[in-house]
């Protein structure tokens, strides 16, 4: 059976040019980058080109690109950098972020003690802005807010500038959890009011288990990690060399096509958007479809039935990987946080599909006629 991958937002499939510059480093290209002999001085050299060419890409200093094991690492260090580090007194953050942000807030609330307000989220899945404005007018003390850029599961994007601009009028630190996006979206980091933004090479064809943590160049904070003197006393621990060096090329490549491949994948998000529509009677769409939505998301509500409940496990069953986001789901699970938040109807089942490069129409088709037959 020829399995259709439609969860990238998960993670995507490695690029064969970059595990070919990979592979030199995982051979003879193999010294400890702190070692001071030529081994060790090319897999360093090998290290800060990569560090170059990804503050290149973003707009940012060489100086503020920290190299980490993926997005949950760099959140944790930047959230809890400015409640140890920069004297924030109070988070801000929304219900819909990622765990790697909600339970880094909830513990800091629960075993700290450090204040913590949740911003409303709109129908259409955005933050309201007017509440954040509240939030910040009210919050009695330094303020860090920390919103995603692009939520996971319904795609729904949020406006960087605005919010950053509004954090500068009330003296408050911004982190925002940008894995969905970096890789998939142009960035100007020297024009945009933010202090932190992680990224993890596996969304956009790179390794698993490598991630980047941007820290403006204002900013000063302690390790999160402790140990040796790595990432310039930021980040202990021996570099994931060959993982730093398909990052920084995935990210070339990502950037080099990034127009073609943003309108291409956009267009079978829509496309398979109107069959379901077409072909599936009663289904809805999570999130802001047709405006400022990630266009590799496509977060989908079937009517609840006896077949739908069983629908992920179904398309598992017939080669189709996709992930699921139910507001209610039977058995233990409590389905997702994020549905929960945005349209808690629990006689819809919801399935978030995700596309890559890879994805074709003829894929979205057989998809579509399977999903008929399940349903």
């Amino acid at each position: 059976m020829e399995r259709i991958y439609f969860d990238n937002a998960a993670t995507t499939s490695l690029d064969p040019v970059v595990l070919d510059a990979m592979l030199p480093y995982m051979t003879e290209k193999f010294g400890n980058p702190s070692s001071i002999y030529s081994y060790g001085r090319e897999t360093r050299l090998g290290i800060e080109n990569a560090r170059k060419s990804v503050a290149k890409i973003l707009n940012a200093h060489p100086g503020e690109i920290f190299f980490t094991s993926g997005g949950t690492e760099s959140s944790n260090t930047a959230i809890n950098a400015a409640v140890n580090d920069l004297g924030c007194k109070h988070i801000i953050s929304s219900p819909i972020e990622h765990h790697a942000t909600l339970h880094t807030v909830e513990y800091l609330h629960h075993h700290r003690g450090v204040g913590l307000s949740f911003v409303k989220i709109l129908p259409s899945g955005h933050i309201d802005m007017d509440h954040l404005r509240e939030l910040l007018q009210n919050a009695g003390g330094k303020c860090l807010v920390t919103l995603m850029h692009a939520n996971n599961e319904i795609g729904n994007l949020l406006d960087l500038n605005a919010v950053g601009t509004l954090c500068k009028e009330f003296d408050a630190i911004f982190h925002s959890d940008t894995v969905q996006t970096v890789g998939h979206y142009p960035f100007d980091l020297r024009n945009t009011p933010v202090h932190f933004i992680t990224g993890a090479g596996h969304k956009f064809h790179g390794p698993k288990g490598v991630g980047i943590l941007y820290i403006n160049e204002n900013v000063k904070i302690n390790p999160y990690i402790q140990g040796g003197s790595q990432e310039r006393n930021m980040r202990a621990g021996t570099e994931n060399l060959y993982g730093i060096i398909g990052f920084a090329k995935a990210l070339e490549l990502a950037t080099e096509h990034q127009a073609e491949h943003s309108a291409y994948i956009n267009d079978l998000r829509l496309y398979m958007a109107a069959e379901l529509e077409k072909n599936i009677p009663g289904v809805t769409f999570n999130g802001d479809l047709k405006g400022r939505s990630l266009y590799t998301v496509l977060n989908v509500s079937f009517p609840k039935s006896e077949k739908s409940e069983m629908i992920l496990f179904n398309l598992d069953i017939n080669g189709i990987c996709a992930s699921g986001g139910s507001a209610c789901t039977s058995g233990a699970s409590a389905g997702s946080h994020v549905i929960r938040a945005i349209n808690s109807n629990p006689n819809q089942i919801a399935v978030r599909f995700s596309f890559s490069k890879n994805n074709t129409r003829t894929e979205v088709d057989r998809v579509i006629a399977k999903l008929k037959e399940l349903i």
